[in-house]
């Protein structure tokens, strides 16, 4: 039985282990098609949790900007809304890419709505979070998320977690996540970052 146990015990951590970049996985796009990772090999990317109802709301303007000056030499901005801080990307995966369409005239990739915390989080975002852990909030509304979130949590800053919406992966062209901004990282700061991969 021990040996049992521990063959599978192994085979779960050489399953782990194989994941070494975000093109190991496959997610769903709006119509629920499955969509490999790989599609976007090569290429540098930054992966966001989004929400249609929240004050970080308008950096949709600020990502499509980012996106159409850097598209051209290999930048994909994937946008993976999520409902899960403060109730804030209500609707369907139709109503929500209308809502950016019409008012941030986004054209980046817009995925299926996902859990990125918690016993349904995406395989993806638990990757993500392994590779980049929480390191503090920074910017001018830093100290508000930190007031807010250590009256939910006050241990919230020991925890890889998600804190809120507009949290940001950044990607490069080896697939390797490399940085992580909270939502409220400058996003001059995102920018410089993207910049210096492509």
């Amino acid at each position: 039985m021990r040996k049992i146990l521990f063959l599978m015990m192994s085979v779960f951590v050489l399953a782990l282990n194989a994941q070494n970049s975000v093109y190991d996985f496959k997610v769903a796009d709006l119509e629920e098609n499955t969509v490999s990772m790989d599609a976007y090999k090569g290429k540098v990317l930054l992966i966001v949790n989004t929400a249609t109802k929240c004050g970080f709301t308008p950096q949709y303007k600020e990502l499509q900007e980012i996106y159409d000056k850097y598209h051209a030499q290999g930048f994909e901005v994937l946008d993976f809304p999520c409902n899960q801080f403060g109730e804030q990307a209500p609707g369907s995966n139709e109503e929500i890419h209308k809502f950016c369409t019409d008012n941030y005239e986004t054209t980046f990739p817009q995925f299926s709505k996902i859990d990125v915390n918690g016993e349904n989080e995406s395989p993806l975002f638990t990757f993500l979070k392994a590779k980049q852990g929480f390191k503090g909030f920074t910017g001018e509304r830093g100290q508000m998320m930190e007031q807010m979130m250590s009256r939910r949590d006050p241990d919230f800053a020991q925890k890889s977690d998600i804190k809120w919406n507009f949290t940001k992966f950044l990607v490069n062209k080896n697939g390797e996540v490399i940085a992580r901004f909270e939502p409220t990282e400058d996003m001059a700061e995102v920018e410089a970052q993207v910049k210096a991969q492509l």
